[in-house]
């Protein structure tokens, strides 16, 4: 039986380490090579345009306008930094990084096995893959909440980025899942389908509320839900697929979600005194 030193670590958790940076920058360069495949630059059909329009910003009440999308810029570049910081000495047996590597690395995965399912024109499948991409971040989210980031970069580059990342993709889980009941010509039991669309972005502000009292009022998660709600807004009020109660709606639910991230934030930032304070103001 072999044995370690205090403070030293075993070659297998060095080789457990080195796989898991090494796996986590393979997935990423996976998920780019798809996201640039998932607006056309290789030929390839555009999200918007894919699976006959299903997922274009007038197909559905809860569709985004397009200027939404702009945000996976700031996530793809926040995950590569992620990628970056994660290579560092210090962070390479870190225990925040190896509770976080894997399950990013999953989340790049299913990014990318989310935009080829669109591309197949498999909007029932793309559900079942953006729920899945939804659960792994909402673990990162649970891991990372129960410390906070050493410092400023890592709030960014840690914190901040898995941060817009779930809440983006909270937002597009209820416009991919319309869009997948629509196509599949689901006819809201009769309901007008502004009902449907004020009774899911209700559940959304509501998920939004839950997720700055769990992480003590984080702002990135709060930030990319309150961006996509208000994008909803701009697309049923100045796209084809116009309803002004479905606007109203998901302008409340971004308002309701940013109230509560920070009053949640100012009621964790109360409770921590002195030096616990300093060490709480990079979550």
């Amino acid at each position: 039986m072999t044995t370690s030193t205090p403070g030293t670590r075993s070659p297998a958790s060095r080789g457990n380490d080195l796989a898991r940076q090494l796996t986590v920058t393979v997935c990423y360069v996976i998920c780019i090579v798809g996201s640039v495949i998932g607006v056309g630059v290789f030929g390839g059909t555009p999200i918007a345009e894919a699976a006959g329009g299903a997922l274009n910003a007038d197909a559905t009440y809860l569709a985004p306008a397009s200027g939404a999308f702009s945000i996976w810029s700031v996530i793809y570049t926040g995950l590569g930094v992620y990628t970056i910081w994660q290579w560092l000495p210090s962070q390479r047996s870190s225990e925040r990084q190896r509770s976080l590597g894997w399950l990013v690395a999953a989340s790049l995965v299913l990014n990318a096995a989310w935009i080829l399912t669109v591309q197949a024109g498999w909007v029932a499948v793309s559900v079942l893959v953006i729920v899945a991409l939804l659960v792994v971040l909402a673990v990162c989210f649970a891991r990372y909440s129960r410390t906070p980031a050493a410092n400023w970069i890592e709030a960014v580059a840690v914190d901040g980025t898995l941060g817009l990342y779930l809440g983006w993709v909270a937002v597009a889980t209820c416009a991919n899942t319309a869009a997948a009941l629509t196509d599949a010509g689901f006819d809201g039991f009769g309901l007008a389908p502004e009902v449907w669309s004020v009774g899911i972005l209700a559940v959304v502000a509501a998920i939004g509320v839950a997720l700055a009292a769990f992480g003590r009022g984080r702002l990135a998660p709060a930030a990319a839900l309150s961006w996509g709600l208000s994008w909803i807004a701009v697309s049923r009020l100045n796209g084809e697929l116009l309803s002004t109660g479905t606007a109203i709606a998901a302008i409340a639910a971004a308002v309701v979600v940013a109230l509560a991230a920070i009053v949640y934030r100012v009621i964790g930032r109360n409770r921590i005194p002195g030096a616990a304070a300093a060490s709480g103001a990079y979550r």
